[in-house]
């Protein structure tokens, strides 16, 4: 297995996510998202896992100009803002969940 996950400092599910991982003995790879954002690959990965609306978070401020945006330039947005995305992101390979997902992740144990 190799996990990544990315997600904010504060933000209270992505702390449970890496805990997850943690309490199994499973080693992680944790990304800051803010600061470090996600690669062209890395989010091209995600996006073919679980979809773009999915990895979008509509509470962010910035969703506002966001959804008013053709598909094909709300990927170039997502790269160049990462407020705008749901976390934890948590990738395994090709795999990749939205948010606190147990259930998936202990299929991949």
């Amino acid at each position: 297995m190799n996990i990544q996950i990315f997600g904010k400092s504060k933000c209270f599910d992505t702390k449970k996510a890496e805990r997850y991982f943690k309490e199994r003995g499973v080693k992680y790879h944790s990304v800051d998202i803010l600061q470090k954002g996600l690669s062209k690959g890395e989010l091209n990965s995600v996006v073919s896992s679980v979809g773009i609306d999915e990895i979008v978070n509509e509470k962010a401020g910035e969703y506002q100009l966001f959804k008013y945006l053709l598909d094909d330039a709300k990927f170039d947005k997502l790269l160049e803002c990462p407020k705008l995305f749901k976390t934890p992101i948590v990738r395994n390979g090709k795999k990749a969940t939205i948010g606190y997902c147990p259930e998936v992740w202990k299929e991949w144990e």
